[in-house]
């Protein structure tokens, strides 16, 4: 059997959540889309709240994903706590709630591991090494299939644990740039690829915000919190096809909407 994993990326701000409820169902229709995950760390621009991981979820997401903001909200952490399909980096310390990974229910039953990783190059260096996190996880239970979301900066990191990574688990993206990579592709062991996933939120901005904001920062100018930009909004996807009998994925194609 066959069967299609979406990969959503970052959602920006209210605008990308409202693009991401009016565009996903259709998306998911027109694939066949089995099982969906959704990078939501930027909803509230940094950080996620509860109302937005609701919509979200409406909108069809299996699991949602977050990053480096998963704190930035605090609202948030009483949601995670009692929701298993919000996912924060596992290698973050021992010591902040939630969880890191899971086992969710596919089509026939299939028990389908998500694991959210974070990179340590030219992020906050707080975190456990994602290589030796991953080869804990994947330890721990027997899944019959194992998506990575790897929110990281560096492309060298995200390659570097996808070559880690293949033959051991069926899909891995990036996450966290914003910005769509070319490089869709199929690992010799199986590993379907992709080095980022892009964003889902304002077209015409700076990875989501306004212009004008990132201009002034890079400027030097008076530091302001940074607010998504307005506009035409995309949504950024990455389509994988897992042949579940062979354990391993047979095609990666983007399934971008602008």
């Amino acid at each position: 059997m066959n069967i299609r994993i979406l990969a959503v990326g970052d959602v920006v701000g209210d605008q990308g959540v409202d693009f991401l409820t009016r565009h996903l169902p259709a998306l998911r229709k027109v694939h066949q889309v089995h099982f969906t995950v959704v990078n939501g760390e930027n909803a509230a621009c940094n950080g996620l709240l509860p109302r937005q991981a609701e919509d979200i979820f409406s909108a069809g997401a299996d699991v949602i994903t977050l990053g480096n903001h998963t704190w930035d909200k605090q609202q948030i952490v009483d949601y995670m706590e009692h929701c298993p399909y919000l996912l924060r980096p596992a290698n973050y310390t021992a010591r902040v709630p939630g969880r890191g990974w899971g086992i969710f229910d596919g089509p026939r039953g299939l028990r389908i591991r998500v694991v959210d990783l974070i990179g340590r190059v030219g992020m906050d260096t707080n975190f456990d090494n994602p290589f030796t996190k991953l080869d804990e996880v994947l330890g721990r239970e027997e899944a019959d299939l194992t998506l990575i979301d790897f929110h990281a900066e560096a492309t060298s990191e995200k390659l570097a644990l996808g070559w880690y990574a293949d033959g051991r688990a069926q899909a891995m993206w990036g996450t966290h740039t914003h910005v769509p990579t070319a490089d869709a592709q199929v690992l010799p062991q199986g590993l379907g690829y992709v080095t980022d996933l892009g964003m889902t939120g304002p077209s015409q901005s700076v990875i989501g915000v306004r212009p004008s904001q990132a201009i002034n920062r890079f400027l030097g100018g008076l530091p302001q919190r940074f607010q998504p930009a307005d506009g035409p909004c995309q949504m950024h996807a990455v389509l994988f096809e897992i042949d579940t009998n062979a354990r391993r994925c047979v095609s990666v194609q983007r399934a971008d909407i602008s």
